[in-house]
């Protein structure tokens, strides 16, 4: 894929660092630069580092997963599709909620396609939580969309539906922080979904990432931010939830 612009990652991260913000133009070039394996280790450590510490902002996450979202494996599914999906990193150790709630969600007669992966920094991933309990969770996109179709709820595991992104894998394992990549599999839904309940763990986000959203096409957004953290609704304490 070729964004049509001219691009250099040292003007991209120069720029960064001097607290200037991207159009969403040169964030899709970036991420083009990174799913088509053209940026090194490097450069994509880099760019991440030096976009997290200017702060994010709504038209450079909005670049960098509409450019996620054409490279994707996607599920074809009609009607409105729920998913409940966290950024995850609230390193408490909570149970996957998000997991449980597509399920009481799917048993209350809404279509889910839930999006998730194994654990990074939680005790257990949707993945391993849906492992566990004898699913198959690495269907491709004809065997999600049947699942949907016959039970309500269908899985769409990460590495399956982006595999374009192994590309960021070991900068974003040797770094070892939190980073955009960290909030980009909530916003990348394969099959599309419009409707999301979404966990943010950090709160300088939320409001982007519903927003991001909202520009993309999504029609119904509820996002929660808990006390100490929380990539979900607190039960002791406050919590902040931003709606579309």
């Amino acid at each position: 894929m070729d964004s049509g612009i001219s691009f250099s990652w040292g003007q991209v991260i120069t720029k960064l660092m001097a607290g200037e913000s991207l159009a969403e133009e040169q964030a899709s070039a970036a991420m083009i630069e990174i799913m088509e394996g053209a940026a090194t280790p490097a450069q994509i450590a880099g760019f991440v580092v030096a976009l997290r510490s200017k702060g994010e902002t709504v038209d450079e996450v909005a670049g960098l997963v509409r450019t996620m979202r054409s490279y994707a494996k996607t599920v074809e599914v009609e009607g409105e599709l729920l998913d409940t999906c966290g950024t995850g990193g609230d390193r408490t150790g909570t149970f996957n909620v998000s997991t449980a709630a597509a399920l009481v969600c799917a048993g209350a007669g809404a279509k889910v396609a839930k999006h998730g992966n194994r654990a990074a920094s939680s005790r257990c991933g949707s993945a391993d939580v849906l492992e566990a309990l004898g699913v198959a969770i690495d269907l491709p996109p004809e065997g999600v969309a049947a699942c949907i179709h016959k039970a309500g709820i269908g899985f769409c595991f990460a590495p399956v539906f982006h595999p374009a992104m192994r590309h960021a894998a070991t900068p974003r394992r040797e770094l070892g922080v939190a980073t955009i990549f960290n909030f980009l599999g909530p916003l990348t839904n394969p099959a599309g979904a419009t409707r999301q309940a979404l966990g943010v763990a950090d709160p300088r986000m939320i409001d982007n990432m519903v927003s991001t959203l909202g520009r993309l096409g999504s029609t119904r957004v509820l996002a929660f931010h808990g006390d100490q953290g929380l990539d979900e609704l607190a039960t002791s304490g406050s919590s902040q939830v931003v709606e579309l």
